[in-house]
């Protein structure tokens, strides 16, 4: 790897071990363990849990592990040969400013970071409120009344744009055209995802449109990737008459000054949130949107953040409507999307909150006007720009010879433009440009000394947009925009939302097939590299060659952790990876001149968005069953392998498999798909009980994706980022996704998923840093110690809960399934109740109601010490008596503590308490609450009520005086 790694080790670096962080037990609680469960090592312990036939007999073939100090001076090196110039590209990716309040307060603090997805909606109060700025910032930017909280990338926002006008046209309609004028990048994955569903994507100019007959929707771009202003309004008009709906993609800061889209006639508004604050971070994570008329609320795809109230009619947030709807609608889910941008969501409406309308409209006056002094002066060196309205973007026509020599000078002053087929030149301005920027650019143009002086130009700047083009309505009125300007009431506002929330600064997030671990600092640190922060995502090669060693290093350690051939880092979600590995399995179907195979096999148990990817990737779901210990029934998928032969696709699973058992015949599933045609798609989300023990290419799988946001580390955030990328066989490996801007992928590579070539790049560098300081040995024993917590939790809580699947030798996998149910008959408790009583303990539950419901779901993982383990054992414990109490009459079965969790601050210390237990009961069930208590903001949510009582935007402001 580098110099780093030759150095000798000395006694004190020896015993600097960063598994011994990283794990959370030390030797003697593992033993200790052990002991409890009959086993006198680690070892012998995998022995009984992981089948034989799948054990890898050797150690993973990966370089020594790194200190911490170590690690971080290598990616720093790393970090430094990547070349940061100043990048006028453009294409949706602007240099910005992370206000510093911002940047340390919630990019940098673990209390946002590490937070889950906020499906406990009690304890999640704060990231929810600002999940609803952000939609309200949308909404208000883009002239339409609903957004969501947030999509992945503006491609893919794209994508699902078109999608979501797809399942809305009433006709028969199978065609989508999109402008020319559109970011390439967006362009390719529209192709991909068009393919796909079967839709006909027709690209070209406006002037082809015509009356938009037999179109279902159309995208334009505003500005357009060129930088010019179009004004839509007849063409929305015509959309609508032929019955299809109008999607633009724009860019919220230009918005600040130019005419909303819902205001000419935009059905969707989609894009990107980046340049309010996000790092470029060679291509993402950024938080993308998308915005829509109120009657097509039922068909946004994603989350969204709605208003509701409490039981005691407070007013609290929740998310509504589709949450979790692909696990709800599974193959009839609208889309594959499980995740958002959270944390990237968050950071763009404070950065909202920090400027409020009037700092926003003057940093996008800035741009334009500097725009507009780069336009005078390169008209005065007699070259052209073309005609009508800019905001940031010029494109400047050139011969290719001049076009080469500017370029070259360009470089010289480390300096990137945008080069376009025809050889001509654009430039894309910033919030970071400086006029002497500006003037160092026409230098560059002109090659020579100006032949005019720079302060001429000023009066260029004070040019105003034709009424056509101008905004006219206010954005960001609401109370919230106006009272956080002066940093100390924007560092306590956002210490105010962080405080209502649990995160893994509180105590252990225990989500089955979720695997909420430790996100070490000496992990997270490197993404402020500025070498990896502030690099344009289409930079030149040579650019990014420190970024390059990242991902060589990742493909090559992930492909000897899984057994695969190849790796591609593209996908920049989960659902993301599903739905790449799943093209990948189609293209090398449509190769080999079987093209009708489209049959995908998903058992019951799968994860949802296992059938909605298989329907988002073109193929037909067919469903088989579990056995009653949740594993695969072999015999219904060997007959419906059989039925379906001919135009078998793929089998979908996860191993080990979703109720948290190591499957003894997976090798035998898998040779029954080949048997018949088929490709394996492994679902990684389990891979945690995997790394070191067992690879999925060897034991029959295709493709597996890897949620580097689980087994690998990158925290949550929220809800987001995270990154799915995907290993495939050898004779899948030439169908790995490239990328029209900066090529790659494989020989015969499929469409892009993501709008980056690297999808969520910058984070990368946390997986890498992970692996890069556990070496083999402790990637294995962090697989071998989340067996180990998971088997303790179950043998301490098996007197109290039933634990509802074993492997054949008694054993669970890294999570395990106690079953609630029994407790609705015999006290009326629900498994909710014991969620929300958990939160008064000072826990984020379980897994809830997945994948049986009535059930909790509980994966320790491997970075929670013994102590914690038994802290939630005590308290799943002590809840189970509190359940007794009321089988036995000691407590009202509608009156107790349970129904009536979790409990706020504001409820105990009313004067009113009548209730049959005491306030130190409902507050201070266990000994640890009293040395350090995490109070819910609210009482329990009325989920029914935000359905019912729609409200996605800020509250009006007497809503907070009442």
């Amino acid at each position: 790897m580098s110099a780093v790694n030759d150095v000798p080790a000395t006694p004190a670096l020896a015993n600097e071990q960063f598994v011994d962080r990283h794990v959370g037990s030390d030797a003697s609680e593992i033993a200790e363990m052990l002991r409890v469960l009959g086993f006198d090592s680690l070892e012998a312990m995998v022995r009984k849990t992981v089948p034989e036939a799948i054990r890898l007999a050797r150690p993973l073939d990966l370089p020594g592990a790194l200190t911490e100090r170590a690690a971080g001076l290598r990616l720093r090196e790393l970090s430094e040969k990547n070349q940061v110039f100043r990048s006028y590209i453009g294409m949706g990716y602007s240099h910005c400013i992370t206000p510093a309040v911002i940047s340390r307060n919630i990019l940098e603090n673990p209390g946002w970071y590490t937070q889950y997805t906020p499906y406990q909606a009690e304890i999640s109060q704060g990231r929810l409120e600002a999940l609803l700025n952000f939609q309200t910032m949308i909404a208000d930017l883009t002239g339409l009344p609903l957004a969501n909280a947030s999509l992945l990338d503006e491609g893919t926002a794209a994508a699902e744009a078109m999608h979501m006008a797809h399942a809305l046209c009433t006709s028969d309609a199978r065609a989508f055209f999109v402008s020319a004028d559109c970011h390439p990048q967006t362009i390719a994955v529209l192709q991909g995802r068009a393919n796909g569903l079967g839709i006909e994507l027709r690209v070209g100019e406006l002037a082809e449109l015509g009356q938009a007959q037999g179109l279902f929707g159309a995208l334009v771009q505003y500005p357009t990737t060129d930088g010019r202003i179009v004004d839509y309004e007849q063409l929305a008009q015509r959309v609508h008459e032929a019955g299809a709906l109008l999607c633009v993609a724009t860019d919220p800061l230009a918005l600040c000054l130019l005419r909303p889209p819902g205001e000419f006639g935009a059905d969707v508004a989609i894009g990107s949130a980046q340049r309010f604050g996000v790092p470029l971070g060679f291509g993402g994570p950024h938080a993308a949107f998308i915005a829509t008329r109120d009657e097509y609320k039922r068909h946004i795809p994603g989350r969204i953040v709605g208003v509701s109230k409490d039981v005691r009619g407070k007013r609290a947030y929740r998310l509504a409507l589709q949450t979790r709807e692909q696990h709800i609608r599974r193959d009839k889910a609208t889309s594959n999307i499980c995740t958002a941008q959270v944390l990237l969501a968050v950071i763009a409406s404070m950065y909202a909150v920090y400027h409020g309308a009037p700092g926003l409209t003057q940093i996008a006056r800035r741009v334009r006007g500097l725009t507009a002094i780069l336009r005078s002066g390169l008209s005065k060196l007699g070259l052209s720009t073309g005609e009508g309205p800019r905001f940031d973007t010029l494109r400047v026509a050139l011969s290719r010879s001049d076009a080469d020599a500017i370029l070259q000078r360009a470089h010289t002053r480390k300096i990137n433009l945008r080069r376009y087929p025809d050889g001509s030149l654009g430039v894309s301005l910033d919030e970071t440009t400086l006029a002497s920027d500006v003037e160092e650019l026409l230098q560059v143009f002109a090659g020579r000394a100006l032949p005019f002086a720079f302060a001429e130009l000023a009066g260029a700047a004070s040019e105003e947009y034709p009424a056509t083009f101008a905004r006219k309505s206010g954005f960001l009125t609401h109370d919230v925009w106006q009272r956080h300007r002066v940093e100390h009431e924007l560092l306590r506002y956002m210490q105010r939302l962080q405080a209502k929330d649990l995160s893994l600064t509180t105590s252990m997030i225990p989500l089955g097939s979720c695997t909420m671990k430790l996100n070490a600092a000496a992990e997270m640190y490197p993404l402020s590299f500025p070498g990896f922060s502030q690099l344009h995502p289409f930079v030149p090669a040579e650019q990014s060659q420190g970024y390059d060693q990242v991902f060589r290093d990742l493909e090559r350690w992930l492909s000897e952790i899984t057994g695969f051939q190849a790796v591609s880092l593209q996908p920049n979600a989960g659902s993301q990876g599903e739905y790449a590995g799943l093209l990948v399995i189609r293209a090398y179907h449509e190769k080999r001149g079987q093209g009708q195979r489209d049959v995908c096999l998903i058992p019951k148990s799968a994860h949802g968005t296992n059938p909605a990817s298989a329907v988002v990737a073109g193929m037909r779901v067919v469903v088989v069953d579990c056995d009653a210990n949740g594993s695969i029934a072999v015999e219904d998928l060997r007959a419906k392998a059989a039925e379906h032969a001919p135009k078998l696709a793929a089998l979908m699973i996860t191993y080990p498999s979703t109720h948290g058992v190591f499957e003894e015949n997976v090798k035998e599933i898998c040779e029954i798909v080949h048997k018949h045609g088929g490709q394996v798609y492994l679902d990684g989300a389990n891979m945690n009980a995997q790394v070191g023990l067992c690879r999925p290419g060897d034991y029959g799988a295709d493709v597996c994706h890897l949620n580097l946001h689980k087994t690998f580390c990158i925290p949550h955030g929220g809800g987001g980022p995270g990154v799915g990328p995907i290993g495939v066989a050898a004779h899948l490996a030439e169908f790995l996704p490239g990328h029209p801007v900066t090529g790659g992928g494989g020989a015969s590579a499929i469409l892009p998923v993501s709008a980056a070539a690297y999808g969520s790049a910058s984070i990368l560098t946390i997986s890498w840093m992970y692996i890069a300081m556990m070496g083999a040995g402790g990637l294995k024993k962090a697989s071998e110690v989340a067996i180990l917590n998971a088997n303790y939790m179950a043998k301490r809580l098996a007197p109290h809960y039933r634990v509802l699947f074993k492997g054949e030798r008694g054993m669970v996998a890294h999570e395990f399934v106690i079953d609630a149910r029994p407790f609705k008959a015999s006290a009326g408790v629900e498994v909710e109740d014991i969620a929300k009583r958990l939160m008064d303990y000072g826990f984020h539950a379980p897994t809830m109601s997945w994948p049986v419901p009535g059930t909790l779901m509980i994966e320790p993982t491997e970075s929670e010490s013994r102590a914690e383990l038994d802290r939630l054992c005590d308290a799943l414990i002590a809840i189970r008596e509190e359940i007794a109490a009321i089988e036995q009459g000691r407590l009202s079965r509608d009156d107790n503590p349970l129904k009536h969790a979790p409990h706020p601050a504001d409820v105990l210390l009313a004067s009113d308490w009548s209730r049959s237990y005491s306030r130190e009961q409902a507050a201070y069930p266990a000994p640890s609450t009293r040395v350090h208590k995490y109070w819910p903001p609210v009482s329990r949510v009325d989920n029914t009520y935000g359905d019912r009582n729609l409200i996605c935007l800020c509250p009006p402001l007497e809503d907070y005086e009442a």
